[in-house]
């Protein structure tokens, strides 16, 4: 509506001039498109539209775990392989692929110096040449470190696995199917500047712009607002020429407590808490550069804010404002209530109360291939649970994830109860007839 265009071009404005930014372009994604995209410049008439490029940083870093994803769902590798295992790595390679995705590999933060934002990639001509005198500072496994070469790594591997150049991969297998022609390894017109603003004068000055040789699978991407609004849609719902939705829930699982100026990290994927809200995607930079994609799963939105000044303005702050514009003045309709197809007495037996012990849960039909196990009333233990084919119940979320739920039918006198990772689920509070687990005590139910 006007009024909502209104305050998200106006949320643009501000953060270019508080910012102090040459240009700013954000961008709005709601059911599966772009549904506004604004910017401003520091020259009147001439504002970039969705079209132009900028240098989107670490928003790269993305792109690459979506290729790793893809590789682990052809059962080329597994997360929990070295990365060793499939490419020289030097004292790097006892790092998992999964520690590499989630930054909890231990690596040192950037590469061996001169600044490989600013260097060129031949002063690092082989993937050894990234690590300087230690390359893992901390221990493995133990908590969150950001790396730039553990995504040079990923990179490698993609390339080494595909038989061509990760960027190659990343176009055929992620860009192509998604439309993301803009997108692209090395600038292409019409694309943005990069600057450097004085901190205490308004003078700028033009920043160089390095092919960053083994380290462009952590940060040299280019992209488009437009570009971005198609990924961020993809990051929302999936799309199964790239990625299904569910292993994009995989990816947004924090996989080590928050650390430094982020909320948590999942496969790729940072995750901000802000309010009531959890945001999901990345933030970027490079030398006269800033990008952010977020996407909000509960809101169904996404928004891009790219900008081309080095460093100045908050532009994640920007994009998850533009989320909370559109979420508070014109909040998505609920999904509309229907009865589903597929929910037969089988399921139905199922549902409603049971107890652990003299707790009470609840269980829910979500669908035919979805349970939901809830506490009967307060604080407790939640979990969602998908079909498995063979009559048990997988969980995915909450205490319960990859645990095993299954209905034990009732025989021998044995009353029915369900099996949830040895947790004992009875129709009654130590009911008779229940398994050992959950058997009432001899002299039952007693006033005190």
């Amino acid at each position: 509506m006007p009024a909502t265009r209104r305050a998200l071009l106006r949320r643009v404005a501000v953060g270019q001039a508080e910012g102090r930014t040459p240009s700013l372009v954000g961008a709005v994604v709601r059911d599966g498109g772009r549904v506004w995209c604004g910017s401003r410049s520091m020259m009147e008439d001439h504002e970039p539209d969705g079209d132009v490029q900028y240098r989107i940083g670490s928003l790269t870093k993305t792109f690459v775990a979506v290729l790793i994803m893809r590789l682990r769902a052809e059962g080329l590798l597994n997360l929990a392989d070295p990365v060793g295992k499939y490419l020289d790595a030097g004292e790097a390679g006892q790092a998992t692929i999964a520690q590499l995705l989630s930054h909890t590999a231990g690596l040192a933060a950037e590469s061996r110096g001169p600044w490989w934002e600013r260097t060129p990639g031949e002063l690092r001509p082989s993937l050894g040449d990234i690590f300087g005198d230690r390359p893992q500072p901390l221990p493995a496994g133990r908590q969150f470190h950001y790396s730039n070469p553990g995504f040079a790594l990923l990179g490698a591997l993609a390339g080494q696995l595909r038989g061509h150049r990760w960027d190659e991969a990343v176009r055929r297998e992620i860009l192509s199917p998604l439309g993301m022609t803009r997108t692209t390894l090395r600038a292409q017109a019409p694309h943005a500047g990069g600057f450097a603003v004085h901190p205490w004068a308004d003078v700028m000055q033009p920043e160089p712009v390095e092919h960053t040789g083994y380290m462009a699978p952590a940060a040299d991407l280019w992209s488009t607002a437009d570009d971005l609004c198609r990924f961020a849609a993809f990051l929302l719902d999936g799309d199964d020429r790239v990625l299904p939705a569910a292993t994009l829930e995989e990816m947004r699982v924090q996989a080590a407590p928050p650390a430094g100026n982020t909320d948590g990290y999942g496969f790729g994927i940072q995750i901000l808490e802000r309010e009531d809200r959890t945001l999901f995607g990345h933030t970027g930079s490079m030398p006269g550069f800033l990008a952010t994609l977020w996407v909000s799963p509960d809101d169904g939105l996404g928004a891009v804010a790219l900008a081309n000044t080095t460093a100045g303005l908050a532009v994640g702050e920007v994009a998850a404002d533009l989320i909370e514009i559109v979420a508070e003045n014109e909040p998505r309709l609920p999904e509309r209530w229907k009865p589903q197809a597929g929910i037969g007495p089988e399921l139905l037996a199922l549902t409603g109360l049971w107890y652990w012990g003299p707790r009470a849960t609840v269980l829910r039909v979500l669908s035919p291939e979805m349970l939901e196990l809830t506490p009967a009333s307060g604080r407790g233990r939640r979990s969602r649970f998908r079909a498995s084919g063979d009559g048990t119940w997988i969980g995915l979320d909450g205490y319960y994830t990859g645990e095993t739920l299954r209905l034990v039918p009732a025989a021998g006198g044995v009353a029915a109860y369900l099996d949830l990772g040895t947790f004992i689920f009875t129709r009654e509070p130590y009911g008779p007839g229940s398994p050992v687990a959950a058997r009432p005590h001899e002299d039952g139910w007693q006033p005190g």
